[in-house]
């Protein structure tokens, strides 16, 4: 029988305006599942539970007054740990802020909130987002929702993990390397990366930077489609919602939700394994491959192809250290004792670099992104994997080869995701079977400039074209072998980076 905890968002909300389910029967469905499965994983870090059960009265409440209901009315959710919660500690992941309590909603949970949502907890994450690898030394390492000894990915990883194991319906997250893609590719879920600007972030440090943006995460396109339309909108604290496409009011349903009806038949679609430069694993080149091969028919031409991204790599070592250089100097200068190996690592990368390399990769990002306009010319949609591995254990902080290549830096990894980051263009990671290891594939789907709900509405037809497959149907965890699994606190190397 289906708990209240593993309905769709979408379903959920529909029968709480029904007033056929009861947020408090929503929540306390959810805070049973944490209770169960997060000891397992590591995937849901501060709680609100108090505060929680107060919003779901008060929702409840609002449902039998017959008061106009938001978009979220009632849905609880998980925030990423890098986003500020008024009165829920949020860390980042690190020591520097283990203790530290916001007084303020940041910008995107408001309007989260603005819309019904329920915050119900923070999601774990590597420390400031730094990396694939959801670990930290404060509430140390989450498990891969298929197998708590492997890497959940992240740095959206406590969230991928939340969602694919029914604690949340939706969850926040965040992506510059793929922070979104990514731990969605390796849990099963469904995570997109919208245009620069789409959703407003007024904490964004380089604001004029397009690399690190905010978005949705679901446990399919329709969810994704609901929790985005609450997030997206016009704010003045972000410099980059100035664009066109960002010039919306906020959830209203027809700009994304329900996502655009599509007919996938007519769609020029191009597919490439690695963008011709990325290293990729075998067992993952074949999965692709086999996706390529199994879903091709579905589309009215599909064709080996990749847009040029020559000097990618550079580009975005140079570009990302920047940021992290203007974000964490002084941190790592004045307490380094209190700061994790990637942390540090990124500092003293941006330290090395000049002008002449920033201005080169300015450069060398522009070249990129003309290349992808060109490219779009001749093809609606590209597809590749979302990642370069298939989940590998946690206790390996970072890939240091692929099969027998070694990796460039310890971001070198997520290359397919972070080409894509350049240009600006939306793309999304969807759940596509498993792997031949038995973890989950996720697909990237990238669309022309500007293109969120065209690419939403293709996510959403190949989703829908391949429900109930049994080779390409999304994958869903055991949860009875995670209710019966040790704590993951219990592991060796569990807390901080050892």
């Amino acid at each position: 029988m289906t708990e209240p905890c593993e309905l769709p968002a979408t379903t959920a909300r529909r029968m709480i305006g029904r007033k056929k389910l009861s947020p408090v029967e929503l929540l306390e469905s959810c805070l049973a599942r944490i209770e169960a499965v997060n000891p397992a994983v590591n995937a849901m870090t501060a709680m609100d539970v108090d505060a929680a059960r107060a919003g779901a009265r008060a929702a409840e409440d609002a449902v039998m007054k017959g008061e106009r209901l938001g978009a979220l009315h009632g849905l609880p959710l998980g925030i990423k740990d890098l986003e500020e919660t008024k009165g829920l500690r949020t860390t980042w992941g690190s020591l520097l802020f283990k203790d530290h309590i916001p007084t303020r909603d940041e910008g995107m949970v408001r309007h989260l909130r603005e819309a019904g949502g329920i915050v119900l907890g923070k999601t774990n994450v590597p420390e400031f987002g730094l990396g694939a690898n959801s670990r930290n030394a404060v509430y140390g390492a989450t498990g891969n929702a298929f197998d708590p000894t492997h890497n959940a990915a992240g740095s959206s990883g406590g969230s991928a993990v939340a969602l694919a194991c029914d604690m949340v319906p939706l969850a926040s997250g965040s992506d510059t390397g793929g922070s979104l893609r990514n731990p969605a590719a390796f849990n099963g879920i469904v995570g997109y990366r919208p245009s620069p600007g789409l959703v407003p972030n007024e904490r964004r440090g380089h604001g004029w930077n397009p690399l690190s943006v905010l978005g949705p995460m679901a446990r399919d396109v329709p969810d994704l489609c609901l929790m985005l339309s609450a997030m997206a909108g016009d704010d003045a604290g972000d410099p980059l919602a100035y664009t066109l496409h960002a010039r919306t009011v906020r959830g209203e349903p027809a700009l994304f939700h329900p996502p655009r009806e599509l007919d996938l038949s007519t769609l020029r679609v191009a597919a490439s394994e690695d963008f011709g430069l990325a290293l990729v694993e075998g067992v993952v080149r074949r999965k692709f491959r086999r996706i390529v091969e199994g879903c091709g028919p579905l589309f009215g031409r599909i064709e080996t192809a990749t847009p040029d991204v020559t000097g990618g790599d550079e580009a975005f070592e140079v570009l990302r250290a920047s940021g992290a250089l203007a974000s964490h100097l002084d941190r790592v200068r004045n307490h380094a004792d209190k700061c994790g190996p990637n942390m540090i690592a990124n500092v003293e990368e941006g330290l090395r670099y000049s002008l002449e390399d920033q201005a080169r990769a300015a450069s060398r990002q522009t070249v990129i992104y003309r290349n992808f306009q060109a490219f779009f010319e001749k093809h609606d949609v590209l597809i590749t994997p979302a990642i370069t591995i298939s989940p590998r254990p946690w206790r390996e902080l970072f890939p240091s080869e692929i099969d027998g290549e070694k990796t460039r830096t310890y971001f070198h990894w997520l290359a397919l995701a972070y080409y894509v980051t350049l240009t600006g263009h939306p793309a999304i990671s969807l759940p596509v079977g498993l792997d031949e290891k038995g973890f989950p594939f996720g697909l990237q789907i990238v669309g022309p400039r500007g293109g969120d709900a065209f690419v939403l509405g293709v996510a959403a037809a190949l989703e829908a074209a391949l429900a109930g497959d049994a080779e390409f149907g999304r994958p869903k965890p055991d949860i009875a072998k995670l209710r019966a699994a040790p704590p993951i606190s219990g592991m060796e190397g569990f807390l901080g980076f050892g």
